[in-house]
């Protein structure tokens, strides 16, 4: 979804369609739509366990850091004012130190969660408005970027995605070994699932370079 979300803004941008894509309210209940989706499955995710967590953890942090900047210097160019200065990456880097030292308590940050995200859909005050602060969330209105994922409310989601994943095990029962080949689309979607930083900043640049090619063809 966010690929073709992103193809059909590239294709606003350079003039090929129309989409209101920052007014019309589907558009923008499809975007929310996608984004709640990544923010709780990325919650889910870390309750999961995997071998050397310390140094993958880390390293991972390192990396979402330097995309954030790298998006942050590639939208002022493109977009100017627009530039996206707390966006989906920004988002997961301050989630990730937040939640790290509380990740042992599920519970209480499922009901935590729970507070923050139905305080960041219900309030909202102007004196949250200024960039240097909204990022925090419960502005008055949305800010002109062209990504915008405060930490209200999706704190509250992706910690409720992280109870959601230490419920996992109990909810489904132990897992059961597979003896045939997984299918070559079930294959990819492992391989994406496993890659998605990299995918999410890859597909934006190609999707524009092929449109960039197909303009000056």
């Amino acid at each position: 979804m966010m690929v073709a979300y992103h193809g059909c803004f590239d294709l606003t941008y350079f003039g090929d369609a129309h989409f209101r894509m920052l007014e019309a309210p589907g558009w923008i209940a499809w975007r929310t739509l996608i984004v709640a989706n990544f923010v709780f499955l990325s919650g889910l995710s870390m309750s999961l366990p995997r071998q050397g967590i310390h140094r993958s953890e880390s390293q991972r942090l390192w990396q979402l850091g330097a995309c954030a900047v790298t998006v942050s210097l590639a939208t002022a160019f493109l977009f100017g004012d627009r530039w996206i200065y707390f966006g989906v990456l920004h988002f997961f880097f301050v989630a990730t130190l937040l939640t790290k030292p509380l990740r042992r308590f599920p519970a209480v940050l499922a009901f935590l969660g729970f507070l923050l995200f139905v305080a960041g859909w219900t309030l909202g005050w102007d004196i949250m408005n200024p960039r240097w602060i909204n990022w925090i969330g419960l502005a008055g209105k949305k800010p002109l970027t062209e990504d915008y994922a405060p930490l209200l409310p999706w704190l509250g989601l992706l910690w409720m995605g992280l109870w959601a994943g230490n419920r996992v095990p109990a909810l489904i029962g132990p897992a059961t070994n597979q003896a045939a080949e997984p299918m070559p689309l079930k294959r990819g979607i492992a391989f994406l699932g496993r890659h998605s930083l990299a995918a999410y900043m890859l597909h934006q640049p190609m999707l524009f370079a092929l449109l960039w090619l197909a303009h000056r063809g």
